[in-house]
């Protein structure tokens, strides 16, 4: 019999991914991970998840184990998520976690509990074809979730099962309520993977000293204070507190990032100073491997919550990208990913260095 090691998250995903994996008669191992090292006044649910970890695993009549990944964590995700934020960009750390956390060291970890393969509760698929390894999307396109695994490798595919590709989330909740499990109805988690729920302005406060500024609209005229330029994002609307217009044009919105002059830059009415054509992106990674072709149509998404888009995309010496858009897209950022897709496969993905217009 062999046996999988699954990252277990106390969720009703990778609770069913269990399940999934004892019925097709695999020996099923779960192993809860520690990422994060709490503090007092934490709003962090590790305590309880790890407490639905263990009444699911007996529930289910599987073994399970909890081990902490939080020194690495810091070192290979949470110091380049204030890098980032330092830089005036957004980052998307879950992307790295799967690839330094979660197909690194749990990895590695599940290999030594004797593993032949390791599984999560992503939504996707996997195939293996003549010694390659490639990343599908899930039947759910509502809930694919290969946006965040782009980054992964050849090495990290290669024993890995996904329990939950064929399998839509509806599906997923009335197992689990049939199987009576603790967790059946529990919320999904919607927060960053280690600040969870919490406040995000409060928590940021906690590693980096914010530096209040000017906002100025796109002509460079005063209109309000920014409390630190790493608190927003292009295209937000909420939290400025600069309210309505006096011009009947709608709530202002943020367009650009000064970080030379520690100013926010906001507009408001027409949103074509939000749009974009094109992106630059480096740190690509290609699934399988790099394509044949130099210049290549495809379609991408430019973040997660997001329908795919048709664009052109060029292999740059340095193995970088250019990305032409085939319709002008809104608010693309830089240090979030550009993830590649053709009809069934993530082809990869890359980090979001710049957009331009023309």
């Amino acid at each position: 019999m062999k046996t999988v090691v699954l990252g277990m998250s106390g969720g009703v995903d990778s609770a069913v991914s269990a399940w999934l994996l004892k019925q097709q008669g695999y020996n099923v191992i779960a192993l809860f991970m520690h990422n994060w090292e709490e503090t007092d006044g934490d709003n962090c649910t590790a305590e309880q998840d790890y407490e639905d970890v263990k009444r699911v695993s007996d529930r289910l009549g599987i073994p399970y184990y909890s081990v902490n990944f939080a020194k690495q964590y810091q070192e290979r995700v949470f110091s380049y998520f204030l890098e980032e934020y330092k830089r005036g960009r957004t980052p998307n750390p879950d992307v790295l976690c799967n690839r330094e956390i979660k197909f690194g060291p749990f990895l590695q970890y599940a290999k030594a509990l004797g593993a032949d393969f390791i599984a999560t509760g992503h939504y996707c698929g996997i195939a293996h074809e003549n010694g390659k390894h490639f990343l599908l999307k899930a039947k759910d396109q509502d809930k694919d979730q290969t946006y965040f695994l782009n980054q992964l490798s050849q090495e990290q595919l290669a024993d890995v099962i996904f329990p939950l590709a064929d399998v839509k989330k509806g599906e997923v909740r009335k197992i689990a309520d049939e199987l009576n499990l603790v967790n059946a109805k529990k919320k999904d988690s919607t927060g960053i993977c280690f600040i969870g729920e919490r406040n995000f302005r409060k928590f940021l406060q906690n590693y980096l000293p914010s530096q209040s500024g000017e906002i100025v609209d796109v002509d460079g005229n005063h209109v309000g204070e920014h409390i630190g330029l790493m608190y927003y994002t292009l295209g937000q609307r909420r939290g400025l507190g600069l309210g309505g217009t006096t011009d009947g044009c709608g709530r202002w919105f943020v367009v650009d990032k000064d970080m030379a002059n520690n100013r926010l830059v906001v507009s408001h009415g027409d949103e074509s100073v939000l749009m974009s054509n094109g992106l630059v992106a480096s740190s690509v990674n290609w699934i399988p491997a790099a394509p044949a072709a130099d210049k290549f149509h495809c379609n991408a998404k430019f973040r997660y919550r997001q329908p795919e888009q048709g664009v052109t995309v060029e292999i740059l010496d340095g193995g970088s990208v250019k990305v032409t858009y085939d319709e002008s897209q809104r608010a693309v950022t830089p240090g979030q990913f550009v993830v590649f897709y053709d009809e069934t496969k993530c082809l990869g993905g890359g980090i979001i260095d710049e957009v331009y217009k023309g």
